[in-house]
């Protein structure tokens, strides 16, 4: 048994679990900052405890990581390192990881309560303390603006909150050496920003309301609406968040590679360090640039329009006051409508986690350059969230979808990106910046594509070390 995949898959069960079965301890794994966090650290502490007893030339995480006793079981040491952390980060599925541990398959000198698992337990609690000081996610003392152009909360949905907004700013990161940051996005009156209106007023509009769309837009197509749910994951109950669907992903390319459990450890340390990252820079740049959705953004469009509009001179066709969008959806919650998640648009917080998780695994498999690979070939993939199982917000069963990706996970990078705008949550610029026939353009530094592209080359050029990451924007 690898032990690596193993203790992933019981991670990712943990993160479907806690967006299923709702416990107060477990808040601040929840939604895909949460779940990035706990998951680096998970992936890290099973890192160098392997690597702290079978040495490599990339060296561990931690600057001065436990030492290993003669004679430990590296294989023990991953699995007790996993299970401290995960029973300290989910605490309410205690019984269930214990479970987990006793049918690890652990055999031979050093397992049991030996010296591997006595190192493991030893690296699992200095990475818990590592990142011990890490911020929350609440919204405690934070205030919206009322100013056009900023995020607010949903209009069909007052009361959601606000997730994780002072996280990204207050947090250093777990491995990037730099904290990378965007460029500010379109202004109203560019034309990059009024054709990304017109795409998603078209393409993420509410199924109820498409009839009204008026002539010029384009509608959404049901492939589109299906690439949307593929790719939802919307901390939905049975499902899970972002950070699962990739790593879903890459432990199929893993599989298919035959990989052992050396690669395994340090693949997955780096998928999952590279996404942490990537939530906390991309939520440091949502709250510094605080963009409104497109529920907000087509509604008030006119100036006429929010809490700070000005008397009516003439009418901007381009606003609809009454527009709503596909929404994200609760999946297996009948009778709960599609939402607008928690948070400013600018980055797509899809397309930097995606990104950074596909492209560190792009290079960790030898691939060198931006553009199509082969590394999907011969590899198909099942959505939870079009898996036949799974429920709409009417109580209707999903169809199960089988969808192949010629392209590899380059297109995969691509079309997890533009798939929040047929649910109509997004911006395409949130996604990445595009050129004159729409495609997509990574020239420029903007969107969540272009900033986990940029992690992905930082932790590849610079590797894991916790030393060297770079500290929070703000003290």
């Amino acid at each position: 048994m690898d032990q690596i995949l193993y203790w992933n898959n019981v991670a990712l069960e943990s993160d479907r679990m806690a967006h299923t079965v709702v416990h107060h301890a477990e808040r601040g794994v929840r939604g895909t900052v949460g779940s990035s966090r706990a998951l680096a650290i998970t992936h890290l502490a099973m890192h160098d405890a392997y690597f702290g007893i079978v040495p490599a030339a990339h060296g561990t995480y931690l600057t001065t990581p436990p030492t290993a006793p003669p004679g430990a079981s590296a294989e023990a040491a991953v699995a007790v390192a996993a299970h401290t952390t995960l029973t300290a980060l989910y605490p309410a599925q205690t019984a269930r990881l214990d479970a987990a541990l006793q049918q690890a398959g652990l055999r031979g000198p050093g397992t049991g309560t030996g010296t591997g698992s006595a190192h493991g337990l030893a690296v699992g609690h200095a990475v818990l303390s590592a990142r011990a000081a890490d911020p929350g996610l609440d919204g405690v003392g934070y205030r919206p603006s009322l100013e056009p152009l900023k995020h607010r909360a949903d209009p069909a949905n007052p009361d959601q909150g606000y997730y994780a907004p002072h996280y990204g700013a207050h947090s250093r990161c777990f491995a990037a050496t730099t904290r990378h940051t965007l460029d500010a996005p379109p202004k109203q009156t560019d034309p990059a920003y009024e054709r990304a209106l017109r795409e998603v007023r078209g393409k993420g509009i509410a199924t109820e309301l498409s009839g009204a769309l008026p002539p010029g837009l384009s509608p959404r197509t049901p492939e589109e609406t299906l690439i949307g749910t593929f790719w939802g994951y919307d901390a939905a109950k049975k499902i899970g968040t972002p950070p699962r669907l990739y790593n879903l992903i890459v432990r199929a390319v893993a599989a298919a590679r035959r990989s052992g459990i050396a690669s395994n450890a340090r693949l997955f340390a780096l998928v999952n360090a590279a996404m942490a990252d990537a939530a906390i820079l991309a939520w440091d740049d949502k709250y510094r640039h605080n963009l409104w959705r497109p529920v907000l953004g087509i509604r008030e469009h006119d100036p006429s329009m929010g809490p700070k509009g000005l008397a009516a001179q003439g009418w901007d066709t381009l606003c609809d006051p009454f527009w709503l969008p596909l929404g994200a959806a609760h999946t297996n919650e009948p009778g709960i409508p599609n939402a607008t998640p928690p948070f400013p648009a600018y980055p797509s917080g899809h397309a930097a986690l995606g990104a950074a998780a596909l492209q560190i695994t792009r290079r960790h498999c030898g691939i060198g350059t931006d553009g199509p690979d082969s590394l999907t070939d011969g590899l198909a993939f099942v959505s939870d969230e079009l898996d036949g199982a799974g429920l709409d917000r009417y109580g209707i069963r999903r169809p199960r979808h089988t969808r192949t990706f010629p392209g590899g996970l380059w297109q995969m990078i691509e079309e997890n990106a533009r798939s929040r705008v047929f649910l109509g949550v997004h911006w395409s610029f949130d996604a990445f910046a595009v050129d004159a026939d729409g495609r997509m353009d990574l020239s420029q530094n903007i969107g969540g594509v272009r900033l986990g592209l940029d992690i992905a080359g930082d932790l590849w050029a610079n590797g894991l070390r916790a030393a060297a990451a770079a500290g929070p924007r703000l003290p």
